[in-house]
C-alpha cells in the first residue's frame, strides 16, 4: 500500500511539474506575483500595516503573507483571477454591508487583481480583528 502511494505522488509531481518553493518573506511572495495583482496587494499590505500595532510582524503562513500580533491575525494573497483578504469569518460577518458587491465566503474576501479593497475599509477590518483577539485574550 505504501509503495503505491509514493509512486502516485511521484507521478503527480511529474505531471504537474515541480512545485513552486514556498517564499520565505512577504517581499519574496510579492516578487513572484505578476502585475497588476502585485501593486494591488502592496496597497492592501500598506493599509493593513498602518492599522497594526508597531510590534506586529509579517510572516508567511500557509504559504501566503500574514500579519501577526500575538498570533496570526490576517492573511492576503493573489490567485490567477482574483486577490483575497482573509480577516476571519466574524469580521466578514460584521462588515457584510460594506462588503456588498464583493464575493465573500466564510473567512475570505475576493477582489479584482487590479482594484484593491478601499484602504479605510481594510483598516477598519484589521482594527476589528485586533479588538476581537484582545477580547478573546481577556477570557
Amino acid at each position: 500500500m505504501k509503495k503505491a502511494k509514493s509512486s502516485a505522488r511521484r507521478s503527480s509531481a511529474k505531471a504537474g511539474g515541480a512545485p513552486k518553493p514556498t517564499p520565505k518573506t512577504v517581499d519574496d511572495y510579492l516578487a513572484g506575483v505578476p502585475e497588476p495583482a502585485r501593486s494591488t496587494l502592496q496597497r492592501v499590505r500598506s493599509a493593513i500595516r498602518s492599522a497594526m500595532p508597531a510590534e506586529a510582524t509579517e510572516a508567511i503562513s500557509y504559504g501566503i503573507p500574514a500579519f501577526k500580533h500575538k498570533g496570526p491575525l490576517v492573511w492576503f494573497a493573489a490567485f490567477s483571477s482574483h486577490c483575497s483578504l482573509f480577516p476571519g469569518a466574524s469580521v466578514i460577518k460584521a462588515f457584510r454591508n460594506e462588503l456588498r458587491g464583493l464575493e465573500t465566503s466564510k473567512g475570505t474576501i475576493h477582489f479584482p487583481v487590479d482594484k484593491p479593497l478601499p484602504a479605510a475599509l481594510v483598516k477598519k477590518m484589521v482594527k476589528a480583528r485586533l479588538a476581537e483577539k484582545a477580547r478573546k485574550k481577556q477570557r
